[in-house]
């Protein structure tokens, strides 16, 4: 009678059992195998101090440990080096329970709106229960099994909570699917017990093997390609929309190729700005609510929309108002079926970069006009003339943020990276800027969240030493979230941060005022003898308070200083700051696309009044397309 052996097995607490299999995690794709993770955050608390804590402390010689300032800075991190790392790497971020942990809300928001690999371990609650209610528990009083952690299943692409450490292996396993999914990926949760973390089992040693995860290339369907190619043939009009799935497909060079040989004009959402040379002659450049007239009208008139990797967010279709032929059908490239199907488009569910090849073979040679290829030609010229006027230096007593834009443009380098979100500068950067390579354009504007310029400039920073990063950030945001500063100091970061200071939330008081809100509460005034804020102007010294996390800091207050403060801050070895003033009302005309921000029906403010007049104007435009 034989005898059945049981597999080797090694006795580990459930924290190291983590750590242990994450730093074994490897993926592939086009031949090339890296490690996954390149480390962990974490801030320890009680829940985690000695579970996960521990076990980073066990291994940090294997898988590196860094220090955060705050729960969701540290998430913004990882989205960073996610970006840089094209999807194929992440990092880990461990929390305490309670506020700890639910700091990391707005990033796991961030990461899964943007499809960006992030693995997130909060801790949680006795499983036991042994001990009653825990400090900084928040008791639900119609069920014990539901903790401030499920606030975590509305903003995660994958929710796991492991009372028992025999859930640990197929918990790990789940999430490691869902963040190496080209598809599905973004913010992986897995809650953990601070019982349960210290608890220790003994583990498979299968389970910390090496372990290669395939990044496949699904390409589209045949008949799927069929029927689009029919479509593009058939179009007189057709514009392209490229978004950040082409450039996390690797798939620029065949975008190239593709309106090279069809003669189609290229437009760019954010995320997409660095997907198509900035100089070809098909680049329109910027598109939709942020981009330009120039790329706008080709995509008003056009019949024919062939979208690249975009989510067809408000910003890209101006509120569903950009694309006003009544007869325009889509067609929609994307690895996520959602996606692919929005705007009632002929989906190509597949790889970017292998379904533009196989789509243009289908094309067969086909391309538009002459007069339709010149006059998309022309406009990529006409709109690269206007960001020379627009930035053109003058004799005004403050930069406007569009000089201040080209100044810095001018500085960086071939892979230097701009980092931004939230606020006037995203539209500014979308229009303006002229990227020198596909991963030096980092704007988080799928979640528009400010915040993430520290943080995101430290991770992008984190996942390639040899660039130099730009982390553009605002006043406003600044005194959000500055204190990863001194995180990018600790790990001696090579990043120049660029406080733009325009006095307030410059973005809104914009919108407030062509929304008929007067800028209300947009301004940092103190109060003053009445009720409002139109008291003296709040003055805050923003170069000392970056000086104070040990940054090198310049102040510029005009061109002269500022081109100056930029050389002499990109050739110092270490993480510098320059401090500069733009004038709060120096914007530049509109976009020739709306979007959609409700104005009141009713109102006893005439300027709310008036604002909802072109407000019922612009919405009478919208479009369902059926």
């Amino acid at each position: 009678m034989s005898q059945t052996t049981s597999p080797p097995t090694t006795r580990l607490t459930v924290g190291q059992a983590v750590i242990k299999f994450l730093q074994a995690q490897y993926v592939e794709r086009d031949g090339v195998t890296e490690k996954f993770f390149g480390g962990g955050f974490g801030i320890f608390g009680h829940g985690n101090v000695a579970g996960i804590g521990q076990a980073m402390l066990q291994y940090e010689n294997e898988f590196p440990y860094y220090q955060g300032r705050n729960e969701q800075g540290m998430v913004h991190i990882g989205i960073g080096y996610a970006k840089m790392r094209n999807r194929l790497g992440a990092l880990v971020v461990s929390t305490s329970i309670g506020p700890g942990a639910t700091n990391m809300v707005t990033g796991a928001a961030t990461a899964t709106v943007n499809h960006l690999p992030v693995l997130l371990l909060p801790a949680d609650v006795f499983a036991t229960r042994a001990t009653g209610a825990v400090l900084q528990q928040q008791e639900m009083p119609y069920s014990m099994d539901i903790t401030a952690n499920d606030s975590f299943r509305a903003v995660s692409r994958y929710f796991d909570r492991v009372n028992r450490p025999e859930q640990l292996a197929s918990a790990l396993l789940e999430g490691m699917r869902v963040l190496t999914s080209p598809a599905d990926t973004g913010a992986v949760t897995i809650a953990l017990p601070q019982d349960v973390q210290a608890e220790a089992f003994d583990f498979p040693e299968a389970l910390f093997a090496d372990r290669v995860w395939h990044i496949a290339r699904n390409r589209a369907d045949r008949a799927a390609i069929a029927r689009a190619a029919a479509i593009i043939k058939a179009a007189k009009n057709p514009v392209i929309i490229a978004g950040g799935g082409v450039i996390y497909s690797e798939a620029t060079e065949q975008l190239v190729a593709f309106a090279e040989e069809t003669g189609i004009g290229v437009g760019v959402t954010q995320a997409g700005k660095a997907s198509f040379p900035h100089q070809h002659d098909l680049a329109l450049g910027a598109l939709g609510a942020s981009g330009s007239k120039y790329a706008n009208e080709i995509a008003g008139e056009a019949d024919v929309v062939i979208g690249i990797g975009t989510r067809y967010t408000d910003f890209t279709t101006a509120s569903n108002t950009l694309f006003g032929n009544p007869d325009v059908k889509f067609v929609n490239i994307n690895v996520a079926e959602i996606d692919a199907l929005k705007e009632s488009a002929t989906p190509l569910v597949g790889d970017a970069r292998e379904t533009l090849t196989d789509l243009l073979e289908a094309l067969a040679g086909w391309s538009v006009s002459d007069e339709i290829r010149q006059a998309a030609v022309s406009n990529a010229s006409a709109w690269r003339a206007e960001i020379d006027r627009i930035v053109e230096l003058d004799d005004g007593a403050t930069l406007s943020q569009a000089q201040m834009l080209g100044i810095l443009n001018a500085a960086a380098g071939e892979r230097d990276v701009v980092v931004n979100a939230a606020g006037s500068m995203p539209g500014d950067l979308h229009r303006l800027w002229r990227p020198g390579s596909t991963k030096g354009y980092d704007i988080e504007y799928g979640n528009s969240c400010m915040g993430y310029e520290i943080p995101g400039a430290i991770g992008n920073g984190l996942a390639d030493r040899t660039r130099h990063v730009f982390g553009l950030i605002g006043d406003g945001t600044y005194l959000m979230l500055s204190q990863e500063i001194l995180t990018a100091v600790q790990e001696h970061l090579k990043i120049t941060f660029v406080i733009v200071d325009n006095y307030g939330y410059g973005s809104i008081a914009a919108l407030s005022e062509t929304r008929g809100s007067q800028a209300f509460g947009t301004r940092f005034n103190e109060r003053g003898d009445g009720s409002m804020h139109d008291g003296a102007r709040l003055e805050v010294d923003f170069a000392a308070n970056a000086a104070s996390y040990g940054a090198k800091v310049w102040t510029a207050d005009n061109a002269t200083d500022f081109t100056r403060a930029l050389e002499e801050a990109k050739a110092y070895e270490g993480t510098s700051v320059v401090y500069v003033q733009v004038d709060a009302q120096g914007r530049f005309g509109g976009s020739g696309a709306w979007w959609d921000v409700p104005v009141p029906e009713v109102s006893t403010l005439e300027s709310t009044q008036q604002a909802r007049v072109e407000y019922d104007q612009n919405r009478a435009k919208q479009h369902l397309y059926l």
